[in-house]
Order: C-alpha cells, then structure tokens, then sequence
C-alpha cells in the first residue's frame, strides 16, 4: 500500500465518483480507477458497489477510511513538524552561551529576537565554550556563542569581534570611573594570579600571552566564575585578567589594566554543528545576531 492510494481512495470515497475524484487529484479517471483496483487487490476486499453513476462504500470501505484519513493525517504532522521554514519552525530554540557575553552584550539581541518569533521557544544555557562545543557536536544545542581560537572541522564558525582582555590589580581603596592604567611585565611576573580552570578556552588564552612575553605566572587559585574572580581581586588575594566587558562600573576595589607594549584579546564566533541538512531558523537567528553583534555600540 501507498499514501497516494490513500489520497486517491479518499477522494473516492469523498465524491462517489471516479471522474470528480481524477479532477480533484490532476489525474485521469483510469489513472484512479487502476489505482482503487491494485488497493483492492492487495487487501483482498471490495471496497466500492455501483448504483448507477455512483459508487456506493463497501463497510470495508468505511473501516479502511478510518485507517487512511489517520495514517495521512499523521504523516501531515511528521511533515510540519520537520518542515524546514523558519517562519513556521515552533520547535524550541536552544541557544549557549558564556555568562559575560550574556549579560553584557546579548540583551538587546535576544530581545529582538523574542520579538521576531514569538511563537519560537528560545532557551538560552550558560557554559564555557568548552562544553558548548561538546553540545553543539552532540546537538544539544543549536547554536553557540563561543570563544576563539578552536579548530574543529565538525563545526561552522561565524567570526563576530575582538574583545580586550584587561588585567585586574587589587586596591586598598575604592577605585572610581573607567580609567584604564598600564602594568608592565616586571609587575606581572612577580604577581599572583586567581584565573580561569586550566581546561577552559579563556585560560589558554592567558597561558599562550604569557608563554610568549616568558613568564611563568604564579596561579594561586582558579575559579569558573568571571564574578568570583572580580570578587577575590577586589578581596586583595591576586591579580587576575578578565574580558572588558565584565570590567565596566565605577565603583571597585580593582585597578584596570593593559599590559604596556602588548595586545591581549579573545575573539568570539557563532558556531553550529557542520550538517547536510541545516535547520534553517539555525542559519536566520545566526546572521541576526551576527549583526546585533557587529554594530552594537561598544
């Protein structure tokens, strides 16, 4: 059996008759006719009676249409549910990122986007980039916001932006405005450091700027946490290095800092798993805030 003798079995059975039943489905009489044949044959049953010009339904007929009209409409469903148009893709959206781009640079575009679909459930997951990229190959998630560099064939990678990486120096007193200051590597070498876990993408990072200005830091904690860094500086235990974006406030117990003579960044990247079929509100929520992103001030 196939869904097109379904369809035109139905159609049958809706008109009681093989002409208007052809012209509904496009097709000719004989094309239907052969078609109710072959269903009959293969069920063994007959399924339609003459009365005149009319077909009248066997209470087989009946029975089967139960079946028919079911097994269609689920099909149906099947076919919405992975119908790739992201205008009508209402299957929840799942969205990781780390927690300082989140709540530093990613409001204004998730709200555009929660005006955009309405309909589309956007579930947004803390992580560092290293168990987002975990997600994304194991398709948890549909889209990452991660930190770069990384080298994974298995993913799609659209660059967004540099963003500074400062040094934080603890204050015994109370530290005012924006100003960034400059440390120099002596200062650095003799410091002790509070910094990311050595498993994460921001710690390689730090550890290659400091392998290649030669020095060995002193890591006299770690924590996951870019609040929890800021506290234990503020506290006096060390130093650390933290994005800009999670710097910004006039009121701390830490002096800002560039290392004088040296560049220190991170780049961030969109990334979604490498698929031959791509979900397409994946590809349309990506370039959305890929120029969210761009042209946000800052």
């Amino acid at each position: 059996m196939e869904l097109r003798q379904f369809e035109l079995f139905l159609a049958v059975m809706d008109h009681s008759s093989v002409t208007h039943a052809a012209q509904k489905m496009f097709i000719t009489p004989g094309a239907v006719s052969l078609q109710l044949h072959n269903l009959a044959a293969e069920l063994r049953t007959e399924l339609f009676t003459r009365a005149g010009k009319r077909l009248v339904p066997t209470s087989n007929a009946h029975r089967l249409a139960e079946h028919a009209r079911r097994i269609l409409n689920e099909v149906r469903q099947i076919e919405q549910e992975f119908e790739n148009d992201p205008a009508r893709d209402t299957r929840p959206f799942r969205f990781a990122t780390g927690a300082t781009t989140l709540i530093h640079r990613l409001g204004r575009p998730l709200r555009l986007l929660k005006k955009q679909y309405p309909r589309t459930e956007i579930q947004v997951t803390v992580y560092p980039t290293e168990e987002i990229v975990a997600g994304l190959l194991s398709r948890q998630f549909d889209l990452g916001l991660i930190s770069l560099p990384l080298s994974n064939d298995a993913l799609k990678i659209l660059p967004l932006y540099e963003e500074e990486l400062l040094v934080l120096r603890p204050s015994h007193t109370r530290v005012r405005g924006n100003r960034i200051g400059t440390v120099n590597l002596n200062e650095l070498a003799s410091a002790s450091f509070v910094l990311y876990p050595k498993r994460s993408n921001m710690r390689s990072i730090i550890d290659q700027f400091f392998d290649k200005a030669g020095i060995a830091p002193r890591v006299v904690m770690e924590a996951d946490d870019t609040e929890a860094i800021k506290s234990l500086v503020a506290s006096g235990f060390a130093y650390s290095i933290l994005p800009s974006f999670a710097l910004r406030g006039s009121n701390r117990f830490f002096h800002v800092m560039r290392v004088s003579g040296h560049t220190l960044v991170r780049r961030q990247a969109l990334a979604t798993a490498r698929t031959e079929y791509p979900r397409a509100l994946t590809e349309v929520i990506a370039l959305s805030l890929q120029n969210a992103l761009m042209t946000a001030p800052g």
